[in-house]
């Protein structure tokens, strides 16, 4: 990992090559890929899906073996272990608990002359949740992104997942019965967004799709936003962790590899103001590394894009986290609340040492779909909100029409739109 003290000379130009990192140096070949993938699905349909899914996904697939039949998922369930339906069900039962705090209800007010203005808050009607898969298994993900549009009132979830070799996970299909999922697709990749945009003669167009994905996927997304809706464009995961002397430097060690171990554009940094701390913490890396089953991937993260920070004080430690932006933030100090408290931009919040962040991944409640690479500045965490559209009210009586179309007269003629104006003007009572 590499080393930088804020008070070294060239540290800003350091710090800000740690943040601007580039990630992919084929951005253009897989912008036009997934132009090429988007324009397939909207013509071909099933046809493309079909062959798309057969090519990267590695199987003789079928229109019919799309589809997963809703008794598998409801067998995965009956079939699993009692502890892990156990973990299952208490994560999800948390997850829901939790989203419940964010409905939002209609709401309208009534003034003097009985105008009604307000506001009515409505559920999308149908979502597509997208679910990561190949590499590993998500049930997570499936509990992260369901649960909180079952709580908004979502008539119909559809989840898509890749499925290399026609294979679905137990506990991805337990995960989607729980949290009820209404029908899952055996797809992944860019043409699975294409087809939940687009629609196909098997799969459903949707009105909005979240859940993370690989750079194909959030490409996808990002070139269909305004076809359909979207919750985020999400980048490599991210933590960054601000800690003393307070805490072993094993947990911050740890943590720092639990994310790293994503994948080798993971980032993970520690930034503290003790030196001996980030000592002790560069030790316990190199301590534990070499016991960990993923250090391939962990080693060339934490080489790539991780960093231990040294900072000055505790007013630049605030300072550099809200620069970073992060979407994990843990602060394990002996003030951790205050230092909270003082933070602007992050995804998510982990305060004091026993809030280890994979917590946070699986069962604490709040959502795990962050925003990342510094967009926690101005975005939020996946919720209830994002399956829910706001519609305003407005019903003006005959007597509110009169102060009303004046005002909206004068600023429509100011702005030269006259039919604007006349069109207020209509509504106004000539004086006796």
């Amino acid at each position: 990992m590499r080393y930088l003290n804020s008070k070294h000379p060239e540290f800003s130009e350091a710090f800000d090559q740690l943040l601007n990192r580039k990630l992919d140096a084929s951005t253009q070949q897989i912008e036009s890929f997934v132009s090429t993938t988007i324009s397939e699905i909207r013509t071909e349909g099933d046809a493309a899906l079909l062959r798309l899914t057969q090519k990267f996904d590695g199987y003789d697939v079928g229109v019919d073996d799309l589809e997963v039949d809703a008794k598998e998922m409801t067998s995965a369930l009956e079939g699993l272990d009692v502890e892990q339906r156990e973990a299952l069900e208490h994560a999800a039962n948390r997850i829901k608990d939790y989203h419940q705090h964010q409905l939002q209800e209609s709401w309208s007010y009534t003034e003097a002359d009985g105008t009604v203005l307000g506001q009515k808050v409505t559920p999308i009607k149908r979502v597509g949740i997208y679910v990561p898969g190949g590499k590993a298994a998500y049930p997570s993900s499936v509990l992260m992104n369901a649960i909180p549009a079952k709580v908004a009132g979502v008539e119909e979830i559809i989840m898509v997942s890749p499925c290399p070799g026609g294979e679905v996970n137990d506990l991805v299909l337990a995960a989607a019965q729980i949290a009820g999922v209404d029908r899952f697709f055996k797809i992944g990749g860019a043409q699975a967004v294409a087809a939940l945009a687009h629609g196909t003669e098997t799969i459903p167009a949707v009105d909005k799709i979240t859940g993370p994905g690989n750079a194909y996927v959030a490409t996808a997304k990002k070139q269909l936003y305004g076809q359909v809706g979207i919750d985020m464009i999400a980048g490599p995961s991210e933590v960054l962790v601000i800690a003393d002397d307070s805490v072993d430097p094993d947990w911050v060690a740890m943590d720092l590899f639990a994310q790293a171990e994503h994948d080798e554009l993971a980032q993970a940094i520690f930034l503290t103001v003790d030196a001996d701390m980030a000592e002790s913490v560069q030790a316990s890396i190199d301590r534990l590394l070499p016991d960990m089953e993923r250090q391939e991937i962990i080693k060339q993260a934490l080489n790539d894009h991780g960093a231990i920070i040294l900072a000055k004080d505790q007013q630049q430690l605030i300072e550099l986290s809200d620069q970073i932006s992060p979407e994990h933030l843990e602060i394990f100090t002996r003030n951790a609340q205050e230092l909270a408290e003082q933070v602007s931009n992050a995804g998510a919040i982990f305060i004091g040492a026993y809030s280890a962040e994979s917590l946070g991944d699986y069962c604490a409640g709040p959502n795990h779909v962050l925003p990342t690479s510094g967009t926690a500045r101005f975005s939020s965490p996946l919720g209830v909100q994002d399956f829910q559209k706001r519609t305003s009210i407005i019903q003006v009586t005959e007597a509110g029409a009169q102060a009303l179309g004046k005002t909206a007269s004068i600023l429509a003629r100011g702005e030269a739109l006259t039919a604007h104006a006349r069109s207020a003007e209509y509504r106004i009572k000539p004086k006796a």
